[in-house]
């Protein structure tokens, strides 16, 4: 369970109720971190990442003498200070080489965390990519390819897919401008290695370009720019059940309501289901065939057998007495 803070006086009540969780979060913020060896490619593929995600991002380039599976307390004060709730920590040794471990926090504790070895062979920093590149705060286009990822079963491939997300995905907008959409990352999980570990998971950053396609919709094609990363999978720390429940919680009336009667297939389309109550076929209006018209002939023979002359002996005004008509 999480840490209950009680305050002391008024000043630290106040900075309690600052750190409250808001019924709308603000955007999530990174930050960048190197341990006391980091090795050069690193250092580059940390810059890169911190350019893909400018203005939400914060880059420390001192050295830190952190270990954040032995003792995750130095990250947790970063967390707190800076008001950040995702880290990204770079490091290196002769064990764990080019070393990328992935943090998220809650409540100023770390709640899971995702360690990545980057394959060195493969590695392609942002600058070793020729081209134009996409302008600072864009909001990405994410993929992911791989059934590693749909897993039912939490697993080390959807917790990356869920930190991915959340370092990636950027703030929430209710719309979106077509001429922003420049950015694609795509993240696929290959096939297991013959020595039977785990598949490498492939990050690529793709920009997206439009042209001229002589029609009103314009031709879209794809340019890799940067950076191509490799990783293979280290260790790894689950959240506990009871702290992610809590974290999953949402505020009231943030949910939208249900409305009964109406569901959505699996295409997307929403269908709706009306109950009418009883219906009077009596009074139902069927269509007007000319067919079942009468004739104008056959009208006025009716109307005079409805008609009688009265003898002088009857008592009536007028002459003539009009015969009630019989009901259907």
């Amino acid at each position: 369970m999480l840490r209950q803070i009680k305050p002391k006086n008024a000043r630290s009540k106040r900075e309690l109720a600052k750190r409250e969780p808001l019924a709308h979060e603000n955007t999530k913020k990174v930050l960048i971190l190197r341990g006391t060896k980091c090795s050069s490619l690193v250092q580059d593929l940390l810059s890169d990442i911190n350019s893909l995600k400018r203005p939400h991002s914060l880059r420390f380039t001192k050295k830190n003498d952190i270990h954040p599976f032995e003792d995750a307390s130095s990250l947790e004060f970063f967390s707190q200070k800076n008001d950040t709730s995702l880290l990204l920590l770079g490091s290196h040794s002769k064990k764990r080489p080019h070393c990328m471990t992935w943090v998220r926090c809650f409540g100023g504790q770390v709640l899971d965390m995702l360690e990545l070895h980057v394959v060195e062979d493969t590695a392609r920093a942002l600058s070793q990519f020729k081209g134009e590149k996409c302008k600072v705060g864009l909001k990405p286009l994410l993929s992911f390819s791989g059934a590693q990822f749909e897993s039912p079963i939490s697993n080390q491939y959807t917790l990356a897919k869920s930190l991915f997300t959340d370092v990636f995905r950027g703030g929430e907008s209710a719309t979106v401008d077509v001429e922003g959409l420049q950015l694609m990352i795509n993240f696929a999980a290959g096939e297991e290695m013959q020595d039977g570990s785990a598949a490498k998971i492939h990050m690529r950053c793709w920009r997206i370009v439009t042209k001229r396609s002589g029609q009103k919709v314009p031709r879209v094609e794809v340019e890799e720019m940067g950076p191509r990363i490799d990783f293979t999978i280290g260790r790894t720390k689950e959240a506990e059940a009871s702290v992610w429940k809590e974290a999953m919680k949402k505020p009231k009336g943030s949910e939208a309501k249900v409305k009964k009667n109406v569901e959505t297939d699996v295409v997307g389309d929403k269908i709706g289901r009306i109950h009418l109550g009883r219906q009077d076929l009596r009074e139902l209006q069927t269509r007007k065939m000319k067919g079942l018209k009468r004739h104008r002939d056959d009208q006025v023979d009716g109307d005079a057998d409805d008609v009688s002359i009265v003898s002088d002996g009857d008592e009536v005004s007028g002459g003539v007495q009009l015969k009630k008509q019989r009901n259907a």
